[in-house]
């Protein structure tokens, strides 16, 4: 393709003697061979070129180059990329290194929850020549691993498309960051007259203490109880006062006429409560709040309220449930009711594989 070809297909490409293209954008690859030793590539396309680049240049033979040049309304890839990934990070993440050839990744900056604003992304990816692709929203990460990557899709940008871009990350708490979860002290009260009185083992409690752990909690006490709920309410309102930030009941979530932990819970003056989510496994899950006061009745203060959740029995025979998609969110501060609960349907359903590997795996997705 001849040079004038070049630029009538390519607005802004012009073929420059080497010594006249510094401070131009490579608008190729170049090659460089070295017998015996190295073959790959010297410079890439979209390389800016420096002063020094000359002598290299042209002792690979390059006389002349395809360069583009870029005008006042327009950025050079990684500049633009740069400042897409500005835009799109909130608290909790940052950036990996520097911009190259118009990408950049964006990592967590904490161990934490990733939060996704999906509406703002949509908005942001409809412009067009530019773009960023994250992980799933409501995913527990770690310091240090990836979460999205956003790019500037041709070598030169139109600097109002970035603008508008950035306009358009003008969202409370940003496009993407990752929450802080705290570390929760958890009392536990687990309900059934044949666990209470000893007609089978219980399996719940080993289960609920490692899924503490694995998020850096503590279990600051396990009450059995049965199916009694003067006796449920009294056990949960003793973790309260001996420092639970967190509530978990296990059992006694079903519509049998003897399962009533979900009216102890009521009783302790719970609010906000929330029977049934459209997760399976866990579609009888339960969650609600009571509010705590902190010293004495004279000068009592109102706390946080403290989550309650309620497990139902496929807790024991499922490693991965709905109590799994919800526990984090809740310890970010997220408050979780009916909405929250009804949303987690489109991709709420386990397909119960011979080998579970939660969280790779569509579940809750």
């Amino acid at each position: 393709m001849c040079d004038s070809a070049n630029e009538k297909h390519y607005p802004g490409m012009k073929t420059l003697p080497v010594s006249d293209a510094v401070g131009t954008v490579l608008a190729h690859d170049i090659t460089e061979i070295r017998t015996g030793e190295f073959k790959g590539c010297a410079f890439r396309k979209g390389h800016i070129i420096q002063a020094e680049d000359v002598c290299r240049l042209r002792r690979l033979g390059k006389e002349h180059l395809y360069v583009l040049s870029v005008s006042e309304d327009e950025l050079h890839e990684d500049d633009a990329a740069y400042r897409l990934a500005n835009a799109l990070m909130g608290e909790g993440v940052r950036m990996q290194g520097a911009p190259r050839e118009g990408k950049i990744n964006i990592i967590a900056d904490r161990d934490g929850l990733l939060k996704v604003n999906k509406a703002a992304l949509l908005d942001f990816n409809m412009l067009g020549d530019i773009m960023c692709a994250t992980t799933h929203d409501n995913t527990v990460v770690k310091s240090g691993q990836l979460v999205a990557g956003t790019r500037a899709i041709p070598l030169i940008a139109k600097k109002e498309v970035v603008e508008q871009a950035e306009r358009l990350c003008k969202v409370p708490g940003g496009v993407i960051t990752v929450k802080a979860v705290r570390k929760p002290k958890a009392g536990v009260v687990i309900t059934g007259n044949e666990v209470y009185y000893g007609k089978i083992q219980d399996a719940f409690a080993p289960i609920i203490r490692k899924k503490i752990e694995e998020l850096g909690g503590e279990i600051t006490g396990i009450y059995y109880a049965p199916d009694d709920q003067e006796h449920i309410e009294t056990r949960l309102r003793e973790l309260l006062d001996a420092g639970a930030d967190l509530l978990i009941t296990t059992g006694g979530m079903s519509v049998d006429p003897d399962d009533i932990t979900r009216f102890a819970i009521r009783k302790l003056g719970a609010t906000d409560i929330t029977y049934g989510s459209a997760v399976l496994p866990g579609a009888m899950f339960m969650t609600a709040y009571v509010q705590k006061t902190v010293g004495s009745r004279q000068s009592a203060v109102s706390a946080q309220p403290v989550p309650i959740v309620g497990i139902p029995a496929c807790g024991m025979y499922h490693k991965t449930t709905v109590f799994d998609l919800v526990l984090p969110r809740i310890l970010a501060g997220e408050h979780i009711g009916r909405k929250e609960l009804a949303e987690l349907g489109h991709g709420g359903l386990c397909l119960n594989c011979e080998v579970c590997r939660y969280p790779v795996c569509p579940f809750g997705k």
